[in-house]
């Protein structure tokens, strides 16, 4: 151990490594994220102790050519010293200190020891290994030492004659000034200097106070106050020394600018450029003489960064503008200089050389925003949160926005927002209208995903925009069809000398399988024009190559065959650019996983772990290099394949859009790409925009991160029949994570919980097989924690899984403090494990005790976690940001907690049952609440979400929603209340635990919740009051939930407790179904009641959404199903206000929902779900929090039922609104689904939902809003053929009328052979379909699918309609591949519209005979389309 002792008296105790000596020094800090080897040799440090901010350090090793005699004393910060993972690492960042016999500290607060540096300035320390008494190590001040004179080196080489004076020079100057062909003379500091000896001087950086360099200042005199100086250039100390030979000024900064992200303006150009310093001295620009002027000027605290003659060739900058361990963008100044020498011309050399024209454009007045519709696999709430960024942006510069999205789930499309929001499909049809009816001026194609991206392509190809003069702001269409299109893309980049993975691009079969050819197998094959990698997989031989390509086909035209990197790293860069070519990087990302695995299914960490500086920089400046090339105006990715055993890298993409990485990417360092790609698009320079966390320094520059990022995707796979649960090179995750840790250990475990709560220990699976490990599943990362706890090696599991050595030593590190707890657990132990992210739960199973003990123990013993800030600047500059995370790395909080909150929970991750629709109701709960003068907290971890962006709340916790982390923030900030409500299930699911730890929840009791959440006693309570509910039992064992199920007669329907999305709720028509389904629900259920009820057929269901105060309902809502009762809500057309409910049925309605809420004493939000049949109305469910309708009744209806809810919850008076009964308008919600993702999948509805998204609009009646939102959902419109699949003889009756309606309207139908005989013999002409013969027929079964799959392939079919025989909730059990199910699938594989349920297909074709009424002929079939209509507000 050792001790940190600051002069003021500070100390900071930690861990000793490298050399065991005690030194003492200048404590300095440096918040560079990569080339720690670089700084710990730069002569510039010498004798001074470096705080390294960012906290992994030490991953990558150190390589074979560091060395240098010069440099720092001492490093401190928290490392890798042991267990490096690189290719060129010879030896470990601790073996190689203690061969320089330099020590090093971890293990303290550098965060803290930072800020202190900030405030105070710089200050002397040292650090006393114990066992050394400490006055025997005097404080030693090197500003009272010539450092230079320590430090200058004689050397000499290579060929134009350049004299450098050493001062204590970085070997790559010497390396800049040789590679650009000068023969390089190095003369010590106190040279004497003639300049016949040279064609041009070269003055170096160095350390320490330039005032005592006085031999320097005076032999640099007599060769620049002559007439005609030879050119000099002067870098960092070596620009000080001539700002002093001219007799300017010089002085100590108060902590320095030490760094890899500082940000300078060049006089003239106005353009911005990222640096790379370390200085503690900076020259008075005041004091310059006449004929001199400001070269650059740093953005952020306005220092002079750079000095330059105005007519003689004198300039120096006072960063460093060579390479290693920082940005290059100024190495050009190398080639200044030497060109400079060369022509020998006095003149305005360097100032001529940078200067560039700066005129800003024309703002438009109105912009069009387009977003990204339903949410699905690959394109989710991440847009949602881009396009409200961007309307924030153009709001403030006074521009009218006006929003095309449909989905009504949003934030973007609430009011006060945009200024118009129009609920409409984007496509190039509706799109077309809005722009007739608004006109406006400019449009924004980047910020709603492919679905934007594609209608925006579309309308420039069929000249919309030119015609309207409608400009589009940002990355101009060219440069997105250059991206988008692999061809140019690859051609674009061979001109700039860079390297696209072989690939070439097929548009037929054919023509993909002779490219496979010419590349080798194994192939990757990717579709052109698409999102999250749909359609993509690779091949081993041509006939999974056919198979790929064919089905890749039906979702495009182009097809790209690429040669397979599989096991290769896969890195991200977020690149911003203006269009004055000013470019950073904001954000660098690694997959966890290799290449190979879509980066949406991957595991990635930010920043980068595992590279070095110089691949850092290599591949930094290379999309900097592709960004411009491409004329890229906004933000944008870029996708690396890099060799782990080389410097051997291939450009996968660039992404010109903003992308999910975005999101994630401006959540991980809290700079908001989405706001400053919309005012980059509007022509405002980058370096005018502020830093809105610091909001005193420029956005033009480069986040430093003092904590680690990791990001885990969610799966939802158990809620689909037959999926593959592969993952691969086409995405399937419907959501993630992001946790925050000062350790990759402590990010990750958090990581891994918020992904799915119940998921407390790491270690959680059997060893299954290598199989696993070699093919990865969504199970992968506990297959590897099984892995280790069977023994297997850190290089077995390499050699299987090819996931880096660093990350694998990572896991083994949690794997093995976890069997460590099983024996013993000291104060120590228990501290180590709350720093590697254990949870108080996982800590509780492994030494077999309970949750609430281990909370006790570690308060007892002083183990507490500490509140940190995400400042974008590792503290180096004061930041008021409310951008806050927990971690046990640290011993103090940034902040201070004095002011009373309300805490709103959020709703966690995306998943199936809870996304979107849940985050717009937190936002509108924290809208309310600082509209009414609280101050709010929100606590959320979702990085896609509106909710989890700092400007929404008072202070933002990006942290776990989970029993122990929040009463961790509860204790910290004793809030007035906690609101749970707002978030979904998740919060609800924890409203117990609070409660018993006295915290105040807000809204209805935690008791009354559980009265609802507990089927057992809400059923009871039904019972009780009178209320008619389906026939229901607790189970309390098998034998008589069968008794029971005989004597209501099957189908009956199995309800777990505490579940959303109807998880592991069945309906069970035997039995063997009612058996399977029980062990299922109890399962999931683990602690809660499971019930069994009597399941109602061919009902129908309504839910209603309402608001109460004290048990008195203030606000209803009803919306009716299309589909029979049995299908999810969520998964259900939704039509309000209902269309078909009597007087009477709605008195009745309301009369249950005033008894449900006045005996649950609701305050605050609920919803109920009846069904309603043969006059009787049944409750079947009540949830006590908001719903997923919540935002469709509140935009249809008009009535904002959150903030009605939200005031409720506050005890402010509320007025009562009743029934709502809209505006004339109707509304219609449909599912969207997201089949095409799910290779396998049943497209089959029931009581478990499957839907990814939604969408609604609006319409004079049903027919009208249910036909745009069928189109929002991506449906198109029959023109001629519609295959009907149909199953029992009851349906093919009741669908008669439609069908031969369907005749009338022109279209030919086909038929499977029974159907055809029914519907023939009624007077339909059905044409038999071969495919769908009976069993016993000659055909074999390969030839009858090859049939059907051949006209679907050739879009022989415009719809198929497939009714299955038992669609009404049930779940086949037997893995027997139906007819019904391949006709299903191939449909979706097809891209075939395809209709499942028996009341939608009324309500479509009803919906064409509308349209024929209306018209006097079929509208749809002439492709039109309806009027936008009633579609905004």
């Amino acid at each position: 151990m050792a001790t940190l002792v600051l002069e003021d008296g500070t100390t900071f105790r930690g861990r000793l490594f490298g050399a065991n000596v005690s030194v003492s020094g200048e404590v300095v800090f440096q918040t560079g994220m990569v080339g720690y080897p670089e700084a710990l040799t730069d002569p510039s440090y010498h004798c001074q102790l470096l705080t390294l901010t960012y906290p992994l350090v030490g991953n990558y090793g150190v390589p074979k050519d560091e060395e240098g005699k010069f440099g720092l004393s001492r490093v401190r910060s928290r490392l890798d010293y042991k267990n490096p993972s690189h290719w060129s690492s010879v030896k470990s960042l601790d073996q190689w200190l203690k061969e320089q016999g330099v020590p090093g500290i971890q293990g303290i607060d550098t965060r803290c020891l930072t800020k202190k540096i900030r405030e105070k300035g710089t200050m002397l320390g040292k650090l006393v290994v114990d066992g050394t008494p400490e006055e025997s190590i005097p404080f030693d001040d090197p500003d009272k030492r010539n450092l230079v004179q320590e430090v200058s080196l004689k050397v000499q080489t290579g060929s134009l004659r350049i004299t450098v004076v050493d001062c204590g020079i970085k070997y790559n100057q010497i390396r800049c000034l040789a590679e650009r062909g000068a023969k390089v003379t190095v003369v010590p500091w106190d040279h004497p200097l003639d300049s016949a000896d040279y064609d041009g001087l070269f003055i170096s950086n160095g350390p320490g106070d330039p005032q005592l360099c006085q031999a320097t200042i005076n032999n640099v005199r007599k060769v620049v106050c002559v007439d005609h100086p030879k050119p000099i250039f002067g870098i960092c100390l070596g620009h000080q020394l001539l700002s002093l030979v001219i007799g300017a000024k010089t002085y100590k900064m108060k902590y320095g600018n030490r760094g890899h992200n500082q940000p300078c303006i060049h006089k003239g150009t106005d353009r911005c450029f990222i640096t790379s310093q370390n200085h503690g001295f900076a020259v008075d620009p005041k004091t310059l003489p006449r004929d001199w002027d400001v070269l650059f000027t740093n953005a952020n605290d306005h220092t002079s960064e750079g000095i330059v003659h105005n007519t003689q060739p004198l300039f120096s900058v006072q960063f460093h503008p060579e390479h290693m361990a920082g940005p290059t963008d100024l190495v050009s100044l190398f080639d200044v200089f030497i060109d400079t020498v060369k022509e020998q011309k006095g003149g305005n050399t360097t100032k001529s050389a940078l200067i560039t024209s700066l005129f800003p454009p024309h703002q438009p007045r109105k912009v069009l925003i387009l977003g990204s519709g339903g949410l699905s696999i690959g394109q989710a709430g991440e847009f949602d949160y881009s396009g409200s960024q961007a309307i924030k942006a153009l709001k403030e510069e006074n521009i009218q926005t006006v929003l095309i999205n449909p989905n009504i789930a949003t934030v973007q499309t609430s009011k006060g927002l945009a200024d118009k929001v129009y609920f409409l499909p984007i496509t190039a049809e509706y799109v077309t209208q809005v722009i007739k009816n608004e006109r406006p001026d400019g449009v924004l194609l980047t910020f709603g995903g492919q679905t934007a991206l594609n209608c925006g392509v579309e309308l420039t190809k069929q000249g919309i925009l030119e015609k309207y003069k409608v400009k589009v702001l940002g990355t101009p269409v060219a440069s997105i069809e250059m991206t988008e299109d692999r061809k140019i893309f690859v051609e674009k980049m061979e001109e700039i000398n860079e390297h696209v993975a072989p690939s070439e691009a097929a548009l037929s079969v054919e023509q993909a399988v002779a490219a496979a050819e010419r590349l080798g197998y194994p192939v990757l094959v990717r579709s052109a024009f698409a999102l999250g990698g749909l359609g993509s997989g690779f091949a081993n031989n041509k006939e999974e190559l056919t198979s790929l390509v064919t089905s890749a086909f039906a979702h495009t035209s182009q097809v790209l065959v690429d040669k397979s990197l599989k096991g290769w790293k896969e890195i991200e860069y977020e690149v911003v650019r203006d269009a004055y070519d000013n470019c950073v990087t904001v954000c660098n990302m690694e997959n966890i996983d290799p290449l190979g695995i879509h980066t949406g299914e991957s595991i990635v960490v930010a920043p980068s772990q595992t590279l070095n500086d110089r691949e850092y920089y290599m591949l930094r400046n290379t999309a900097i290099k592709v960004i411009r090339h491409l004329g890229i105006v906004g933000e944008c990715n870029i996708q690396y394949a890099l060799n782990p055993e080389s410097e051997q890298y291939y450009i996968i993409e660039v992404n010109a859009r903003l992308s999910r990485s975005s999101a994630l990417a401006s959540k991980a360092t809290g700079y908001p790409l989405a706001y400053i790609a919309a005012k980059l698009g509007l022509g405002i320079p980058l370096p005018q925009l502020k830093n809105s966390v610091t909001n005193s320094t420029t956005a033009n520059f480069e986040p430093s991160l003092d904590y680690c990022v990791v990001k885990v995707p969610r799966w939802d796979l158990s809620k689909f029949l037959r999926v593959s649960t592969k993952i691969g090179s086409s995405m399937k995750s419907v959501g993630e994570v992001m946790a925050i840790g000062r350790s990759f250990e402590e990010a990750f475990q958090k990581a891994l919980r918020m992904v799915d709560e119940n998921c407390v220990a790491y270690l959680i699976l059997p060893l299954s097989a290598v199989q696993e490990l070699q093919t990865p599943t969504d199970k992968r990362i506990f297959v590897l924690a099984a892995a280790f706890r069977a023994g297997y090696t850190v290089d077995q599991l390499y050699e299987l899984t090819k996931i880096d050595r660093w990350f694998l030593h990572k896991m083994k590190n949690i794997a093995d403090h976890e069997k460590l707890m099983e024996n013993s657990m000291p104060p120590e132990v228990l501290r180590k494990a709350k720093q590697l992210g254990f949870s108080d739960k996982q800590i509780a199973l492994a030494v077999q005790s309970t949750e609430l003990v281990v909370r006790k123990l570690r308060h007892d013993w002083s183990i507490l976690p500490v509140v940190k800030q995400i400042d974008t600047v590792a503290a180096e500059w004061p930041a008021h940001t409310n951008y806050l995370y927990l971690t046990y790395h640290g011993t103090e909080n940034d902040l201070s907690f004095e002011e009373p909150h309300v805490m709103v929970i959020g709703s966690g991750v995306y998943r199936i049952g809870s996304s979107v629709e849940f985050d717009w109701c937190a936002v509108g709960c924290i809208t309310e609440l600082r509209k009414r003068g609280f101050k709010t907290i929100m606590v959320n971890y979702n990085p896609e979400t509106v909710s989890t962006d700092y400007d929404m709340c008072d202070r933002l916790y990006f942290d776990e929603i989970s029993f122990e982390m929040v009463m961790d923030i509860y204790e910290r900030e004793n809030p007035e209340g906690v609101i749970l409500s707002m978030g979904g299930q998740l919060p609800n699911n924890i409203a117990m635990s609070l409660h018993r730890q006295q915290c105040r929840i807000l809204g209805t009791s935690p008791e009354f919740i559980d009265s609802a959440e507990n089927r057992f006693k809400f059923s009871r309570m039904l019972d009780t009051i009178g209320i008619s509910q389906p026939q229901w039992k607790e189970l309390s064992d098998t034998e008589s939930a069968v008794k029971f199920c005989e004597t209501v007669g099957y189908p009956a329907l199995v309800r777990p407790s505490y579940v959303l999305s109807g998880a592991a709720m069945n309906v069970a028509y035997s039995d063997r179904d009612l058996e399977k389904y029980l062990s299922n629900a109890v399962a999931v259920s683990k602690e809660h009641p499971v019930v069994i009820s009597k399941f109602i057929q061919e009902a129908k269901e309504i839910d209603v959404d309402a608001v109460a105060c004290d048990g008195s309902v203030i606000a209803i809502a009803v919306s009716e199903h299309v589909e029979n009762a049995g299908v999810h809500s969520g998964d259900a057309t939704l039509v309000t206000p209902p269309q078909d409910l009597n007087q009477k049925t709605i008195e009745r309605i309301k009369i249950i929902v005033h008894a449900i809420g006045q005996e649950l004493q609701v305050t605050g939000p609920f919803n109920l779900q009846l069904i309603a049949k043969d006059d009787q109305l049944k409750v079947i469910e009540c949830n006590v929090r908001v719903s997923r309708s919540f935002p469709f009744v509140s935009k249809t209806l008009g009535v904002d039922l959150v903030a009605l809810a939200t005031q409720a919850i506050m005890g402010e008076e509320v007025e009562t609104v009743g029934l709502m009964r809209g505006k004339g308008i109707v509304g219609v919600k449909v599912p969207q689904f997201s089949f095409s993702r799910l290779a396998g999948a049943d497209v089959v509805l029931g009581v478990e939902m499957t839907s990814t998204g939604e969408v609604a609009c609006f319409g004079e009646n049903r027919y009208e809003a249910y036909l745009k939102a069928m189109l929002s959902t991506g449906f198109k419109i029959p023109k001629k053929n519609i295959l009907l699949s149909i199953g029992s003889y009851k349906v093919p009756s009741e669908l008669l009328p439609t069908v031969q309606a369907l005749e009338s309207l022109g279209y030919d139908l086909y038929a499977s052979l029974g159907t055809a005989d029914f519907y023939t013999e009624h007077g339909v002409t059905a044409v038999d379909w071969p495919f769908e013969e009976d069993d016993d027929s000659d055909c074999p079964t390969k030839e009858k699918q090859r049939s059907i799959m051949n006209y679907l392939e050739e879009n022989h079919f415009d719809l198929v309609i497939n009714l299955s025989m038992r669609n009404s909730g049930g779940r086949r059990l037997s893995s027997f591949v139906t007819k019904g199910y391949r006709t299903r699938r191939m449909a979706i594989d097809y891209s075939v519209p395809l209709i499942i349920d028996i009341k939608c297909t009324k309500l479509f074709v009803q919906v064409n005979f509308v349209a024929v009424d209306s018209t006097g002929e079929n509208a749809h079939r002439q492709h039109d389309i309806p009027d936008a209509g009633p579609s905004a507000w």
